[in-house]
């Protein structure tokens, strides 16, 4: 199973669009891990948590998981801390001042669902290159494609 995880993970950074997840209610364990995956994170307001539950149940979490985590909690080594060894519960408005959710301003599955579609558009509505997108995401996660085995081509497609 944890093979099948990194290879789900592995095709989120290289995917050559955009990624929104909408969550409406808890994220943990693999579901804390996929939201991470993704560009941009929409949660409700008043229900949920981003929980990754490995160490309430005695597992250990697979390096390229670690290395996911380590990018995303860019700016608060306690958080991730306190995410990975102690396994804090992180609603969503926290979240947001940690930086690993983009909005949780919502309070009810269809304004999230609302707001992730209109956020949506407003990339799509941008037409950029996916190859050129999917590599620029690769850039900003060295460490861990490195550990799924990706390498980035150095597309370059310019408008000039």
């Amino acid at each position: 199973m944890v093979l099948v995880f990194q290879l789900v993970v592995a095709e989120f950074i290289s995917l050559s669009m955009p990624t929104i997840a909408a969550v409406n209610g808890h994220a943990a364990a693999g579901g804390c891990a996929l939201a991470l995956c993704h560009d941009y994170v929409i949660m409700r307001r008043d229900r949920g948590v981003m929980y990754m539950s490995e160490v309430d149940l005695g597992l250990t979490f697979p390096c390229y998981l670690s290395a996911l985590f380590r990018a995303k909690f860019v700016g608060s080594a306690q958080a991730l801390r306190d995410v990975m060894l102690r396994g804090a519960k992180i609603r969503g408005e926290e979240a947001v001042r940690m930086g690993i959710v983009d909005s949780a301003a919502h309070d009810s599955e269809e304004e999230v669902a609302e707001a992730s579609v209109r956020l949506g558009e407003q990339l799509a509505f941008r037409k950029w290159n996916g190859q050129v997108y999917a590599e620029m995401r690769k850039s900003l996660y060295p460490d861990l494609c490195g550990l799924l085995g990706l390498v980035q081509n150095g597309v370059a497609n310019s408008k000039l």
